[in-house]
């Protein structure tokens, strides 16, 4: 596999990690405006990436392949997660 080709199979294996982190960040903030006033847009992205691509990775050593719908379910229901974590839960601080 050529370098190019490495790299655009990386980013399209972290593309909907990231995008679902943004636009779950992006409707939390617009759905609990007055709750989450206080917490940044980036820090709820930044969370909820990190749990997507951990679990991404996960699923990936789990089932050896890429795309597995588990895995994606598995990816919003950590994301949730991470959200609530940082916007209404113990990591708010």
């Amino acid at each position: 596999m050529e370098p190019l080709d490495a790299f655009w199979h990386l980013l399209n294996f972290v593309l909907p990690a990231l995008a679902v982190a943004a636009l779950a960040a992006g409707a939390a903030k617009l759905l609990w405006r007055r709750e989450l006033r206080t917490v940044a847009w980036t820090r709820l992205a930044r969370d909820a990436a990190i749990a997507n691509l951990l679990v991404l990775v996960a699923g990936l050593v789990l089932t050896r392949h890429d795309g597995r719908i588990l895995t994606y379910a598995a990816m919003v229901l950590a994301c949730a997660i991470a959200l609530w974590w940082r916007g209404f839960g113990p990591g708010r601080r």
